[in-house]
C-alpha cells in the first residue's frame, strides 16, 4: 500500500521535472564521457611518454661524455634556447633554414587558422606589436568570420539540401522525412570522400613522412578545428613549391569548413534529431510567449490603423471628385 503510494507520488514529480532530469542525466554523461577519455589518452600515451624520456636521457648521457668539454648547464642552455625558437616555429636544423614562416604565404596560412579558430600553434607572433595585433585582428576577424560561414552555408543548404528533399517529395511523392534522412547520409559520404579521404591520400603522396593514417587524422583535426598541430603541411626541407602549396591548403581548409557546416546543417534538421535535442531544452516561459503575442497584436493593430489611415486617405482624394461632380448634378438640376 504505501509502495504503490509512493510510486503513485513519484511519477508526477518525474514527470512535471522531466527536463531538468533529462539535462541531469545529459550533464553526467558529459561528464563520464570526459573521464573516459582522459584514462584511455592516460593509459595509452603515458608508456610512450615514459619511453620517449628514457630515450632523450640516455642521449643526453651519451652526449656529454662523447663531449667532455661540454658541460651539462651550457648543454642546458642551448636546448632552452633551441626548444623557446622551436615554440615560435623556428628551427635552427641546416635543412630547415630556408623556409620562412612569415612570407605572405605562410601569414596567409596563419590568418585563416587564426579566423578559423583551428591554431595549429607552429607559428606564432614574435614581437609585442604582431601580437597586439592579433589580438585586435581576432577580436574583429573571427565574429566576422562566423557571420561570413553562416551566410555561405545558408545559401549552399539552400540549394543542396532544401530544393532536393522537397523535389523528390513533391515530384516523386517520397516521405519527406525518408528523403532527408537518405539525402544527409548521401552528402555525408560524398564531402567524407572529397575532403577525408582523397585529400588524405594526396597529403600521404606529397607529405613524405606521412602515412594514410597520419594524413587522414590531420584532416580531421584541420577540419574539426581541432588543430593539435602535431601534424602541419608544407614544413618539409625538400618541400617543392611551397608558396604555392600553402595556398592550395588555405583554400583547403576554407572549403573543407564550409563543407562539414553544411554537412552539421543537414543533419541536424532532419526530425529525429530535432525532436532528440529538445529533450535536453527548456520549454519557453509563459512570459515570453505572452510577450510574443502582445507584439503579434501590436503588429496586427498598427497593420489595421495603417490600413485604416490608407481608406481614410483616398476618402480625402476622391472628396472633391465626389463634391465636384454632386455640385455639377445640382446645378443641372437647377437650370432644367
Amino acid at each position: 500500500m504505501l509502495q504503490s503510494l509512493a510510486s503513485s507520488s513519484c511519477v508526477p514529480l518525474v514527470e512535471r521535472h522531466r527536463s531538468a532530469w533529462v539535462f541531469g542525466f545529459l550533464v553526467v554523461g558529459y561528464l563520464l564521457y570526459l573521464v573516459f577519455g582522459a584514462v584511455v589518452f592516460s593509459s595509452v600515451e603515458l608508456p610512450n611518454e615514459d619511453l620517449l624520456r628514457q630515450d632523450l636521457a640516455k642521449a643526453k648521457r651519451r652526449f656529454l661524455q662523447e663531449h667532455e668539454c661540454l658541460t651539462e648547464e651550457r648543454l642546458e642552455q642551448f636546448l632552452t634556447r633551441v626548444l623557446e625558437a622551436s615554440s615560435y616555429g623556428v628551427s635552427v636544423l641546416s635543412n630547415s633554414s630556408g623556409n620562412w614562416n612569415w612570407d605572405f604565404t605562410s601569414a596567409l596560412f596563419f590568418a585563416s587558422t587564426v579566423l578559423s579558430t583551428t591554431g595549429y600553434g607552429h607559428t606564432v607572433p614574435l614581437s609585442d606589436g604582431g601580437k597586439a595585433f592579433c589580438l585586435v585582428y581576432s577580436v574583429i576577424g573571427i565574429p566576422f568570420t562566423l557571420l561570413f560561414l553562416t551566410a555561405v552555408v545558408q545559401r549552399i543548404t539552400l540549394y543542396v539540401t532544401h530544393r532536393p528533399v522537397f523535389y523528390f517529395h513533391t515530384r516523386w511523392g517520397f516521405s519527406k522525412n525518408t528523403v532527408s534522412l537518405v539525402h544527409a547520409l548521401i552528402l555525408g559520404s560524398v564531402t567524407m570522400s572529397l575532403f577525408f579521404f582523397i585529400p588524405a591520400a594526396v597529403f600521404s603522396v606529397l607529405e613524405t613522412d606521412w602515412n594514410f593514417l597520419e594524413s587522414f587524422y590531420f584532416c580531421f583535426i584541420s577540419l574539426s578545428t581541432i588543430g593539435l598541430g602535431d601534424y602541419v603541411p608544407g614544413e618539409g626541407s625538400n618541400q617543392r613549391f611551397r608558396a604555392l602549396y600553402k595556398f592550395g591548403i588555405t583554400c583547403y581548409l576554407i572549403l573543407g569548413l564550409i563543407a562539414m557546416l553544411v554537412v552539421l546543417e543537414t543533419f541536424c534538421e532532419l526530425r529525429e534529431l530535432k525532436k532528440f535535442r529538445k529533450l535536453f531544452y527548456v520549454k519557453k516561459f509563459k512570459g515570453e510567449d505572452q510577450l510574443h503575442i502582445l507584439e503579434h497584436d501590436q503588429l496586427s493593430f498598427s497593420s489595421i490603423s495603417d490600413q485604416a489611415a490608407g481608406l481614410k486617405e483616398d476618402q480625402k482624394q476622391n472628396e472633391p471628385f465626389v463634391a465636384a461632380q454632386l455640385a455639377a448634378h445640382s446645378d443641372g438640376s437647377a437650370s432644367n
